[in-house]
């Protein structure tokens, strides 16, 4: 580790030891009150860079613990106090560390939903960077509403690009003006090549349960969006690998890895790593309503007080995906 690396996790490691105590931290780790930081100490918590030229390789290490801070501080959020119970099977410090997530990035979110990552996202990049929300095209949702595709329904999805930023704001520290939101078959012209990364966090099953055609006119606009070099994050529950093609094709929320990476690959991306972090063992992907059965919807129950069963199970395995659009 460099002089520059050293001086900046011992700033990192300082800001934690200052922060408020917890109710069960002994205040006797605490310095005294008026107690003289020792000269030796003093001098090593010098800025870094005194005398000497700060390489890039530093400069960018030092911003990737900044960032690590800064992301453990969201996670810790109050806004989140609902969401935490979820971070062991989801592990989002992790993935977004694997996806390669800096702050100051333009970041893409597909169906935002219920607001799980918006609430990690949006706080992490509205300083310094640019968060946007993607939903399914139009025709994706009228097969999913199928008799219910209503005029109410209808007025809903089609005006969602307006009401949306109002609602994700709620989730951050950000004015509605802030956030772009756009259908993934409608994203602007003005917005090709702006993109440094767009996560799919378990959206791509419904993408591809009514045809392949719709995830290929999504992936396709997404394509356009990203800069060269930028990423595509993919979180999706995964089917077994020799699941027959009716059980995998998304309709019970699972999707063959194979299948996954062959439609990013056929819309001009390329697979750069894959990873286990939020892998499963222990689910078997063959319940008679799918992912749907484990929890957090536990078959429609949300007490889950007739599954407990497959409320040992936890979270479905899931399939941690990056690509990339070639330079």
């Amino acid at each position: 580790m460099t002089r520059f690396m050293m001086a900046a996790a011992s700033s990192i490691a300082l800001l934690a030891a200052c922060s408020p105590q917890s109710a069960d931290e002994s205040e006797t780790d605490a310095p005294m009150n008026g107690e003289a930081m020792p000269a030796d100490e003093a001098d090593s918590m010098s800025a870094p860079g005194q005398g000497e030229e700060m390489s890039q390789e530093d400069s960018d290490a030092i911003a990737s613990l900044l960032a690590g801070a800064q992301l453990v501080d969201i996670l810790a959020h109050e806004r989140r106090e609902g969401d935490r119970a979820r971070d062991e099977y989801r592990n989002p410090m992790e993935t977004m560390a694997f996806f390669g997530l800096e702050p100051g990035m333009t970041v893409a979110e597909a169906l935002p939903g219920g607001g799980w990552y918006t609430r990690i996202l949006l706080p992490y990049v509205s300083a310094d960077g640019r968060y946007v929300a993607l939903n399914y095209q139009e025709d994706v949702w009228a097969q999913m509403y199928g008799e219910n595709w209503n005029e109410e329904s209808q007025a809903e999805i089609r005006n969602w690009p307006e009401t949306a930023p109002a609602a994700l704001a709620e989730n951050g520290p950000v004015s509605a003006d802030a956030i772009s939101a756009y259908m993934l078959d409608a994203i602007p012209e003005s917005e090709d090549g702006q993109g440094d990364a767009v996560l799919f966090i378990r959206a791509l099953h419904h993408l591809n349960r009514f045809g392949s055609e719709h995830m290929d006119v999504a992936l396709g606009e997404v394509h356009d969006f990203l800069k060269p070099g930028g990423i595509v994050g993919v979180v999706q529950h995964r089917a077994p690998a020799d699941e027959t093609d009716a059980r995998a094709s998304g309709d019970r929320g699972y999707m063959r890895e194979a299948d996954v990476i062959a439609a990013f690959e056929r819309n001009g991306f390329a697979l750069e790593e894959s990873s286990e972090i939020n892998a499963n063992p222990a689910d078997t992907a063959d319940y008679e309503n799918g992912v749907w059965m484990l929890p957090p919807s536990n078959g429609g129950d949300s007490e889950g007080e007739d599954v407990p069963p497959l409320q040992s199970v936890g979270e479905s395995d899931r399939m941690t995906l990056r690509f990339v659009k070639p330079e």
